[in-house]
């Protein structure tokens, strides 16, 4: 497989289609390298538009949707991330390079420390792992100017607000079945936020994600 082809071809015909037009987003793609994060036996996968197996019915987003949400994010070299569900650690890589920390707490120990070996091989120093389960709410670290979700929540995880820093903003996919938004929450002053709906998809499940409240008769 030709990788330089095949990833011109990934931007040039998943993501920019998508309305991912901004320059550094699209060179971040270019220099933090995919593959390197795929698991082996799916290496010659890495720039198919598909979410990609990690075991244990986790999955690799699409590399649309991590373009997307990384344009949304509008990061910025200061702000401390809150990235809950390392996966493959390949977004992990993509914030650290925008933003000044990124703590990214996983619940698998073998995705923590595989995502940690790469993070030691491309010599990203302001990533922090954390082994557990944060799909509820993280409470090691007060507050963070960002915090994303890498898998889907039925219900809008209002815990997370409190972590907020004014102008901070949480990316979540929120819903159930086939009927999920991706939405950006942005704190514009305390204790008050403002949504916007960006897309919908559909991705797997955050394990322990809040549940509605189910009746039953």
């Amino acid at each position: 497989m030709d990788i330089q082809q095949a990833r011109f071809n990934m931007v040039e015909q998943q993501i920019r289609p998508w309305e991912v037009l901004d320059p550094n987003v699209l060179d971040l793609l270019y220099k933090v390298k995919r593959e390197d994060y795929v698991p082996e036996v799916y290496r010659s996968l890495a720039f198919v538009d598909m979410e990609i197996p990690l075991g244990g019915g986790e999955l690799m987003w699409a590399p649309k949707t991590e373009a997307r949400v990384l344009q949304a994010l509008q990061l910025k070299k200061h702000e401390r991330v809150l990235e809950v569900g390392t996966g493959s650690g390949y977004f992990t890589a993509l914030l650290a390079q925008q933003a000044g920390l990124v703590v990214s707490v996983e619940l698998r120990a073998d995705l923590k420390e595989d995502a940690e070996r790469k993070f030691k091989a491309h010599g990203l120093v302001n990533i922090q792992c954390r082994l557990g389960d944060a799909a509820r709410d993280w409470a090691e670290d007060a507050s963070f100017d960002v915090i994303v979700l890498t898998g889907s929540t039925p219900m809008p995880p209002d815990a997370f607000l409190k972590r907020l820093s004014p102008g901070g903003r949480l990316f979540a996919i929120v819903g159930e079945g086939d009927a999920m938004q991706a939405t950006l929450v942005t704190c514009t002053t305390h204790g008050v936020f403002h949504t916007d709906r960006l897309f919908e998809t559909h991705v797997s499940a955050l394990k322990n994600a809040l549940e509605p409240e189910r009746f039953s008769f």
